[in-house]
């Protein structure tokens, strides 16, 4: 195998093995900082041999089994063996030569990654680059151009989010009763928020970044498969399935914004929907779950005029019992002016306008500029489609905003 050959091989491999391998090394060297260093090791160490020995049958176990023995030999070097092989048991011991690990073992073992790199010591936008970078496998660069950043600012975030959980002493285990509710929660939170970013990018010149998505989705799914008893892990998988099944057509040919009225349901993703509907049935009444069912109406509607408005502000009323916020009040306007005439959403929309938490908030003018240009009060439409193309920061949403407020009342 050409050295080019083998890069490209070792690079692929470690890129879908990284997780498992890191949260593998990290159950015996407790520092998720350290694991990382250690899995890079074995990437190296790959890179080295491969070229001259091939690619081995299981080239995942052998990178496995390669940062585990470095990990021992670090411990070996750190602590007496006697006094480290009664705290790490098994594991020690039985380490094999390069072949299949444990299925079983590893999944624990990424379970665990997963509860200590969304840990509530950190801030979310650390939680959500050390996430990536663990268990989306990205890179600081990636990570920054995906969320508009500075590589510097990411490093830092990332460099900084390890020293927190070592100076925390932060366990890496998979937490339970009333702390493994409050955790998980913050697991599903950075999920969503990745997935949401990447659905409706917060500023760029891009709408949607389809690989952020596909993220989180896959992050969705193996949580789904390594707590399949908590629903409201199968809620956040189903309704990431179905916001999922959507982006093709989001988009137009150019970039440019496609409306939920306007896009063409040929184009949505079946696939997606019948996994959104499979892991549907295995949610709970959380908030996730009932985001799902709201998705569940829209992907299942031939047309966007069969759409069961009535039920989705139902729901809404629903999410705003469980999860009370001006944004999920403003949703359930939407949802009341296609039940009810926007008549009555302009009501919800006007007075949700003092609210601090809108401030800024592009899409409470987009709204309402929406319900005043179908009441016939163009006017008073163009003025808030412009400060809403004002207030965002996305190219193509400003784009899309200042073109409906021309259409809205043309200038003589």
């Amino acid at each position: 195998m050409t050295a080019a050959g083998a890069t490209e091989t070792v690079e692929a491999v470690f890129r879908i093995e990284s997780a498992r391998i890191i949260a593998g090394v990290a159950r015996i060297v407790r520092d998720v900082g350290i694991a990382e260093e250690l899995a890079q090791d074995a990437l190296v160490a790959a890179l080295e041999q491969w070229p001259e020995s091939g690619v081995p049958d299981r080239p995942g176990a052998w990178l496995m089994a390669t940062a585990k023995h470095r990990a021992i030999d670090l411990v070996r070097r750190k602590e007496t063996y006697a006094r480290k092989l009664a705290e790490v048991g098994r594991t020690l011991k039985d380490v094999p030569a390069p072949g299949p690990a444990d299925p079983d073992d590893i999944d624990d073992d990424l379970l665990r990654l997963i509860f200590t790199a969304c840990h509530p010591v950190l801030s979310t936008p650390a939680r959500i680059a050390l996430t990536l970078r663990l268990l989306g496998g990205l890179t600081t660069q990636e990570i920054a151009r995906a969320f508009l950043t500075s590589e510097p600012t990411v490093a830092q975030r990332i460099v900084r989010a390890k020293r927190a959980l070592a100076k925390a002493g932060v366990p890496f285990e998979v937490p339970y009763g009333p702390d493994r509710t409050a955790r998980l929660s913050s697991v599903l939170e950075v999920i969503y928020l990745v997935f949401n970013e990447g659905y409706s990018a917060t500023a760029g010149d891009d709408l949607v970044r389809p690989a952020l998505c596909e993220d989180a989705l896959r992050l969705a799914r193996v949580l789904t498969g390594l707590m399949p008893k908590e629903p409201e892990v199968h809620g956040l998988a189903a309704l990431l399935e179905f916001q999922a099944s959507r982006i093709a057509a989001r988009t137009g040919p150019g970039g440019e914004p496609v409306l939920l009225a306007d896009q063409n349901r040929s184009r949505w993703n079946r696939m997606l929907i019948r996994r959104g509907i499979e892991a549907l049935q295995h949610a709970g009444h959380g908030p996730y779950s009932v985001q799902a069912a709201i998705a569940a109406y829209h992907a299942q509607a031939i047309r966007y005029e069969d759409t069961d408005w009535a039920a989705i502000a139902t729901l809404y009323g629903r999410l705003m019992a469980l999860t009370p916020s001006p944004v999920v009040e403003l949703n359930r306007a939407v949802a009341v002016s296609m039940a009810q005439g926007p008549a009555a959403a302009l009501e919800l929309v006007d007075a949700l306008t003092d609210e601090p938490a809108l401030d800024g908030y592009h899409l409470l003018p987009s709204v309402r500029g929406d319900l005043l240009e179908r009441l016939g009060r163009k006017q008073e439409a163009r003025a808030e489609f412009e400060r809403a193309a004002s207030w965002t920061r996305n190219a193509r949403e400003r784009e899309l905003l200042l073109e409906r407020a021309s259409r809205s009342a043309p200038t003589p």
